[in-house]
């Protein structure tokens, strides 16, 4: 399915799929860590059916997610840093994803690969990528409850999320790493960052 705008700055994306061809435990058995990649572009149905994997809605209400989080606050953002040619229908640039309404909407235009790969100190993994999911973690909304505890469940919910990344990715033959090495700063003005949002991963998307 094509990309398809719903607006100047949104894109919608295709409905999840819920059922697969490979099951759990051999996404589990499969999983490695892959750092080089083709210059083929990445499906653009792949890429929607990882966001969702990462932080999508599992109900009809809107409420629960394919990812845990205490008080079902959800302290996590999520973006990608396309790259030209990168992801088919879906033109370079970094996208917020809109989780209720499992769309993209559009933060800067143009490819800011390499952008990223400086906030990365030069790894050139991230260049390479058709696309990089990077998530963010929001304290403010999960400390108000918890206090300091707060602070440690949004890092365990991080790695929820990119571990939902790296098993869809693996049960689609796409290959993903997760990097913690890089410019809070620098990759907070890639993405266009709030200034509540602290980057807690980067993962780089692209096929083996």
């Amino acid at each position: 399915m094509p990309a398809s705008a719903t607006s100047p700055s949104k894109t919608r994306l295709p409905s999840p799929v819920l059922k697969g061809k490979a099951s759990v435990e051999e996404a589990l058995a499969r999983r490695r860590s892959t750092r080089r990649y083709s210059t083929k572009a990445l499906p653009f149905r792949f890429l929607s059916q990882i966001l969702w994997a990462a932080e999508g809605i599992t109900d009809s209400d809107g409420v629960f997610r394919t990812a845990p989080s205490a008080g079902a606050l959800y302290p996590l953002e999520l973006y990608v840093v396309v790259r030209k040619g990168g992801v088919e229908s879906l033109p370079a640039g970094v996208y917020h994803y809109k989780v209720g309404e499992h769309a993209l909407e559009l933060v800067m235009e143009g490819d800011l690969s390499l952008d990223l790969e400086d906030a990365t100190w030069g790894q050139e993994i991230v260049k390479a990528a058709a696309a990089s999911a990077v998530i963010t973690g929001v304290r403010a909304r999960i400390v108000e409850k918890y206090g300091r505890r707060g602070t440690q469940y949004m890092y365990q919910e991080s790695g929820h999320v990119a571990q939902n990344i790296f098993l869809q990715a693996t049960a689609l033959g796409v290959g993903t790493v997760v990097m913690g090495a890089f410019s809070e700063a620098a990759v907070s003005r890639v993405i266009g960052a709030g200034s509540g949002e602290r980057p807690l991963y980067i993962q780089p998307l692209g096929v083996p």
